[in-house]
């Protein structure tokens, strides 16, 4: 049970309702860790600008969905799984990837960027750092700029994780999957 009383809309102050409607308008997401981060209109806003900045790359959907799903998993946060499975299904991520990360073992994956994606992410939250090894070889696949993208989703997404388990936010019950533990 999500431990936060979620705002509605009519319930919400002058400057929270402002960045709810411009969030709202701009198709950006609004539920789970948004629920805590609107209690903070700045945070909030800020939120989305950093998310769409990050987002904007030459980096392909498919992954950053591997570099989000790495991070969840290591987080085990449950809210962000149950909805990012079903946008990694979206885009064509096969799901025994989706079952190899939530057993935490390496995923089946066979490109080359998809795989120097996950390693990035794994290392750094695994080892709080990225060896040279995993460094060269993603400098091999990615440009520089590609891959400060992928560390700051790294860290972006530790943050979208750690508020949904602070908050213990429940996922929708129609969603495709839940972390196995």
């Amino acid at each position: 049970m999500t431990r936060i009383t979620i705002l509605k809309r009519e319930g919400m102050t002058d400057e929270q309702g402002r960045v709810f409607d411009a969030v709202k308008a701009a198709g950006g997401p609004q539920g789970g860790p948004h629920w805590a981060y609107i209690r903070l209109p700045q945070l909030e806003a800020a939120t989305q600008e950093l998310g769409a900045a990050i987002r904007d790359t030459t980096i392909s959907k498919r992954e950053m969905q591997v570099v989000v799903m790495t991070v969840i998993r290591h987080w085990g946060a449950g809210y962000p799984w149950a909805v990012q499975s079903r946008v990694a299904l979206q885009l064509g991520m096969d799901q025994s990837v989706l079952d190899a990360l939530d057993a935490r073992k390496t995923p089946p994956l066979t490109s080359p960027r998809e795989v120097a994606a996950h390693q990035v992410a794994h290392e750094l939250l695994g080892d709080k750092k990225l060896s040279n090894r995993a460094y060269e070889a993603a400098l091999k696949v990615f440009s520089l700029e590609e891959l400060v993208s992928l560390v700051a989703m790294v860290g972006n997404f530790s943050m979208v994780c750690c508020t949904a388990n602070a908050f213990d936010v429940t996922p929708p019950a129609d969603a495709p999957a839940r972390l196995t533990d």
